[in-house]
């Protein structure tokens, strides 16, 4: 609460409102690096999105999937394990069906195949995500970049002044400065957790491809009943 002095005696002034700033304001605060940044999230945000969605299209449970190929193969059904790998569009099958394709050859013949179309099935699932960590890398580059120019911008206000500083003057400069470095932050930050979100899942399906190839492997070397 603030009071003013007058011949009449004290006055109440009211508080000042608190300044409020929209999204908007922040971006035009930071200036052209600004642009950068948002550009970079949004290249994250795509990239991860689009990766999430096709590991979860495909990391479901194979259990109920493998069962039918053995229920098939144990009846001496070839035709139908392998009708069943094409009517399943998941790497789970395909890696499967690259087995059976290979059947009458020698054993590690058909687990070197199945293991070939097992490391295509990773690299399609890896594609684009290495961009999420360059995102993440250079985002706070770009931040930097943009601390750099805001107090260039700062300092230069205060040469144009000869050293009568006004910080009304020298407010654009320091937003600059300090929008942008807190922006590539954030984008980094993100970034970087959704890497490493993805990756810790693509682990987790190697895991289960590798339990169903041997799975299949086994029941190649089942005794014939």
């Amino acid at each position: 609460m603030l009071w003013l002095q007058t011949p009449a005696g004290e006055v109440t002034l009211p508080p000042p409102k608190p300044i409020e700033l929209t999204l908007l304001d922040f971006i035009q605060m930071g200036g052209w690096t600004m642009v950068l940044i948002i550009l970079l999230a949004a290249i994250g945000l795509y990239i991860f999105l689009e990766r999430y969605l096709l590991i979860a299209k495909y990391d479901k449970d194979p259990s109920a999937f493998m069962e039918q190929v053995k229920s098939a193969l144990r009846q001496g059904d070839v035709r139908r394990a392998e009708a069943l790998c094409t009517a399943t569009p998941t790497p789970f099958a395909r890696m499967v069906g690259k087995g059976l394709n290979r059947l009458g050859s020698p054993l590690p013949d058909i687990a070197a195949a199945v293991q070939n179309q097992g490391n295509l099935e990773i690299l399609q699932l890896e594609k684009n995500i290495s961009y999420l960590a360059t995102v993440a890398a250079l985002a706070p580059m770009l931040g930097l970049l943009g601390t750099v120019t805001g107090m260039i911008q700062a300092f230069m206000k205060i040469s144009h002044l000869q050293g009568n500083v006004n910080p009304a003057a020298l407010a654009s400069g320091i937003y600059e400065a300090m929008v942008t470095t807190a922006a590539g932050l954030l984008v980094a930050i993100l970034a970087n957790f959704g890497y490493n979100f993805l990756v810790n899942r693509i682990q987790s399906f190697i895991l289960k491809m590798e339990t169903t190839s041997m799975a299949f492997l086994d029941l190649l070397q089942e005794p014939v009943r």
